[in-house]
């Protein structure tokens, strides 16, 4: 499986659980998301957009603050 297939089907996956198509996307392209663990949340009730922010990435969290 070569990246393009690794990344259409995180986006499947996602898809499948309810994230919307450009938020699958950009999650799915970003290997530092931990797909399990978003499903996980999605699984247990949380809105996907929740699960988003529960587990998004610290240097993300570090730039904003920063900005």
């Amino acid at each position: 499986m070569d990246n393009a297939d690794v990344t259409m089907w995180r986006v499947r996956r996602l898809r499948e659980r309810g994230f919307a198509r450009q938020l699958a996307q950009q999650l799915a392209a970003d290997r530092r998301w931990d797909l399990h663990r978003l499903l996980e949340l999605v699984d247990r009730g949380c809105p996907p957009e929740l699960a988003v922010r529960i587990l998004r990435p610290l240097d993300d969290a570090v730039d904003d603050a920063r900005s």
